[in-house]
């Protein structure tokens, strides 16, 4: 299967939906109010994206002044970028989508799953980290020498 289908697929599927529905909701409430609520929906989502991207970059400084690794932070802040460009494309679907990555918890459950799915996932071994069934940290012994 070649890798960019799904991709294409869905820059394809997404507008045309996106068309689909403005149409629909056109023809339900008008045509002005339609233009009205994109429009206000991106308002909406700017000013949103705005507080909790500084929410989000206060809990990065205060997990680096802790001395933690600030990564749930950082990829919840990737996401509602993610979001905030959703929000400020036109459709109803794509505002949905973007609205919903503005929910702290829906944020967090996306990113816990990404990181559960991915290669670098909880209990995928790292670098001299356990691996999979393994307990505590694993160290290896040796010496080396430098030539030059």
């Amino acid at each position: 299967m070649n890798l960019y289908a799904p991709w294409l697929l869905l820059f394809l599927l997404i507008p045309l939906l996106e068309i689909y529905v403005l149409i629909k909701v056109g023809g339900i409430i008008g045509a002005i109010p339609t233009i009205a609520l994109i429009v206000f929906s991106a308002v909406l989502g700017s000013l949103l994206v705005r507080y909790q991207g500084f929410y989000t970059l206060a809990r990065v400084r205060e997990s680096m002044e802790r001395g933690e690794v600030p990564a749930l932070p950082m990829l919840e802040g990737a996401l509602l970028l993610l979001g905030g460009f959703l929000l400020l494309l036109p459709g109803f679907i794509t505002d949905v989508a973007g609205l919903l990555m503005l929910v702290p918890w829906v944020r967090r459950r996306l990113v816990l799953w990404f990181l559960r799915h991915s290669a670098g996932g909880p209990g995928a071994p790292g670098p001299g980290g356990p691996g999979p069934g393994e307990r505590g940290p694993r160290t290896i012994e040796g010496d080396y020498h430098r030539e030059d």
